[in-house]
């Protein structure tokens, strides 16, 4: 598969002798269009959410546990980052890890699985028919079946076991676990008179008293403890796991750098994992022990910033450009994000109105600051050279081609960050401050933010539409003087 040769030897491949121009093959071009689709889709959930936030404020205003928040999370969670994501490490994994995908079919049928279940999902959390929840999370379930069960074949090839292999093969068990559990709390939320009556030779009631005896047992734990647990898990174990694994690889290509020591990466993706399971456990069970555990997290947090700080101050490439310092800015944020989980880990804190609070901006935090942010700077490097490659790759030696650079406007990029940055500043300030209007000026700021990348992005695919080719210069050649 041409897609997954890595990035350096796509844009240095050119022929010695121009013949004819090459066709891009069938399964090329798929694999180029296939992560677009994802990510195109996860944008526009972006962009309905924000708006959903700007037109209801009180979702972050107010205090959490609502359907309209629970729907409202999911769209940005399931619809925005799993969408980028999942697009992302279909072309990411083959390319970091220098292999292919197992299979392009599987990924077209599990986004297919995606894009109903959660849209599905979304549309009944808001309407709280926990039913239909649960069966649209089927569908969403057998669609993650089919990503993990594509990747780990995906791994299987792998010619040598990195970092970034160790970091993706926990954030897809991390997925798998999430995804799960995510069924089992809306099997808590049915009633199942129907399996009184049913008899368990049959398929369909030996299945409602299976699903009877999970919501029996998920009755045993706190609803809210369960659902906090269960947004752990997702963001820590399946996000920052696999921000954490994938950067080993990707900051070091982006700046022409190196990890600088593997024992060190190795020992802060060992202890996030050992923390994700301890603060999944704690926060369900409502144990004492959450802050060490957080406490854990933290540290194996800075230990990868330390890294980072390593891997940047080695680096070849002394310019940065605005992709990469969009991520490392997203990563600033953890120590903020850390502060607060510190914070809300405190055994004695007081559960009041404040409280609450700092647990949306937590959460808010989270999933629009850190996670998306660090999304939104790697698309300034994923979809250039996908939209590069799929125009543009072929006609290297033959033609003038752009470079990545130009496929875009550094300016809207520029304004992007600063609209997204202070969005993210104004909605903090109205979180904390429980004040509907500073939240609704917040997020139209960061509706300006999504806007300018969607333009961004339009102006890239426009390639695929108009190539902007030039002929190559010719040499002057020298004329013999005469005799």
């Amino acid at each position: 598969m041409e897609a997954s040769l890595p990035i350096s030897a796509a844009l240095s491949r050119a022929p010695a002798r121009p013949a004819a121009a090459p066709q891009l093959t069938a399964a090329s071009v798929a694999s180029v269009k296939l992560p677009l689709v994802f990510m195109l889709t996860g944008l526009g959930a972006m962009l309905f959410g924000c708006v959903w936030l700007a037109a209801q404020p009180d979702l972050l205003a107010t205090y959490h546990y609502n359907q309209y928040v629970v729907a409202a999370t999911h769209l940005f969670v399931l619809g925005w980052l799993s969408s980028v994501v999942m697009g992302a490490m279909y072309q990411l994994v083959p390319v970091a890890l220098e292999t292919k995908l197992f299979s392009q079919t599987l990924a077209k049928v599990q986004f297919a699985c995606h894009l109903i279940g959660f849209i599905g999902m979304v549309w009944m959390f808001d309407r709280w028919n926990m039913k239909q929840v649960g069966h649209f999370g089927c569908i969403m379930f057998l669609g993650v079946g089919l990503f993990v069960y594509n990747l780990v074949r995906t791994l299987l090839r792998v010619p040598r076991w990195t970092i970034t292999a160790t970091g993706v093969a926990a954030s897809l068990a991390w997925l798998s676990l999430t995804v799960t559990a995510g069924l089992c709390l809306a099997t808590a939320k049915c009633s199942y008179e129907a399996a009184d009556s049913a008899s368990t030779a049959t398929w369909v009631g030996a299945l409602l008293h299976g699903l009877r005896s999970v919501g029996s047992f998920m009755t045993h734990f706190d609803a809210i403890s369960a659902m906090h647990a269960h947004a752990h898990m997702g963001v820590l174990g399946f996000f920052t796991i696999l921000i954490v694994g994938v950067s080993y690889k990707l900051v070091p290509m982006f700046t022409l750098g190196e990890v600088q020591c593997r024992h060190r990466a190795g020992l802060s993706l060992l202890l996030l994992n050992i923390g994700v399971a301890g603060a999944f456990t704690s926060i369900l069970l409502r144990s004492r022990w959450k802050m060490a555990f957080t406490l854990l997290i933290v540290l194996a947090l800075a230990i990868y910033g330390w890294e980072l700080i390593e891997i940047l101050r080695a680096r070849k490439r002394r310019a940065v450009d605005w992709g990469v310092k969009m991520f490392l800015g997203a990563v600033c944020l953890l120590a903020l994000e850390s502060l607060l989980a510190v914070v809300l880990s405190w055994p004695r804190l007081p559960l009041n109105g404040f409280t609450g609070q700092l647990e949306n901006l937590y959460g808010f935090l989270g999933l629009l600051g850190f996670v998306s942010l660090a999304v939104i700077g790697m698309l300034y490097k994923i979809v250039p050279f996908l939209v590069w490659f799929g125009t543009y790759s072929a006609k290297v030696g033959f033609s003038q081609v752009p470079s990545l650079s130009e496929l875009y406007s550094t300016r809207l990029q520029k304004a992007g960050f600063a609209f997204y940055a202070c969005g993210l500043l104004v909605s903090g300030a109205g979180i904390v401050m429980a004040h509907g209007l500073l939240v609704r000026g917040g997020a139209l700021l960061l509706c300006f933010g999504v806007a300018t990348l969607l333009l961004n992005i339009g102006l890239m695919l426009r390639h695929f539409f108009r190539p902007q080719l030039k002929p190559l210069p010719t040499r002057a050649v020298a004329m013999p003087k005469s005799l």
